[in-house]
């Protein structure tokens, strides 16, 4: 009420778990890893061919870029599991 001097936004806090998030649980999103990037005009693009090695602008074992639906949202480390590539987080990247 006005003028009673009570604080509606202290009511307003309402603790949230995963279960509240449970109806964009299907919502689907793209997940990139940027393993590395290059410049290279278009000529040299059109000479690849199957076992071209690309020199990418990162080193062995320097952490690769994450993201979800184009926005970086973590770093992590490129992983092997059961003779298939995966990503580890190492760092999550909190937004501006």
């Amino acid at each position: 009420m006005p003028g009673t001097g009570s604080d509606t936004r202290a009511e307003a806090y309402v603790e949230r778990t995963a279960d509240d998030l449970e109806a964009v649980f299907d919502v689907p999103v793209r997940v990139s890893v940027v393993l590395g990037r290059t410049k290279m005009p278009v000529a040299s693009l059109l000479k690849l061919n199957t076992g071209t090695v690309v020199e990418l602008d990162r080193q062995v074992g320097e952490a690769v870029e994450i993201y979800v639906n184009d926005r970086l949202v973590a770093r992590g480390e490129i992983v092997l599991v059961e003779n298939r590539l995966g990503v580890t987080m190492t760092e999550i990247i909190k937004p501006q």
